[in-house]
């Protein structure tokens, strides 16, 4: 599996992403939340076509993706949303199945906290994370807020990363 270092990071509006990419995006979410986890929610929740919503993803160059005729195959995806009281929400984090335990997660998450430190500095950043998700998120300066709580038919709990940590 190459490296973190080798994956290209994308980010775009839903309006801007080509037809081809967005099919791979909503198949990797689709391939985790909905066949993997078993997710009792839908996961097109309408959010995605909001304008202040990004996605980014991680897209990893090779034969593959070339025969897709694309630039990459997307390994890792997220979105990040605006909040009404001006926190920044990271959400719908989805890391392909093979290509987990190699930090691409970590990678992502990184560059999504620098987008929102870029677009909203100053804001908490909010997630829901997946209850066994909870100390990985935590390692990054996320604390949890709030107990455990049912999301999609999975066990999830509210975490934050206040301005200046992380």
């Amino acid at each position: 599996m190459p490296a973190p270092t080798a994956v290209a990071v994308r980010r775009a509006e839903l309006a801007d992403i080509d037809p081809r990419t967005l099919y791979l995006l909503a198949k990797l979410r689709q391939d985790v939340f909905t066949l993997e986890q078993r997710a009792t929610d839908p996961d097109l929740d309408g959010r995605d076509l909001d304008p202040t919503t990004t996605l980014m993803w991680l897209e990893l160059p090779g034969a593959e993706a070339a025969s897709l005729g694309v630039p990459g195959l997307p390994v890792a995806h997220l979105r990040v949303l605006a909040e009404d009281d001006g926190a920044v929400r990271i959400g719908r984090v989805a890391v392909d199945g093979a290509h987990r335990r190699g930090g691409y997660g970590r990678r992502l998450m990184g560059e999504a906290l620098t987008h929102a430190r870029e677009n909203a500095p100053g804001a908490e950043v909010r997630i829901d994370a997946q209850a066994h998700l909870e100390q990985w998120y935590a390692s990054m300066g996320f604390e949890t807020v709030g107990g455990l709580f049912m999301e999609a038919g999975i066990e999830h709990v509210a975490m934050v990363l206040r301005p200046g940590r992380g």
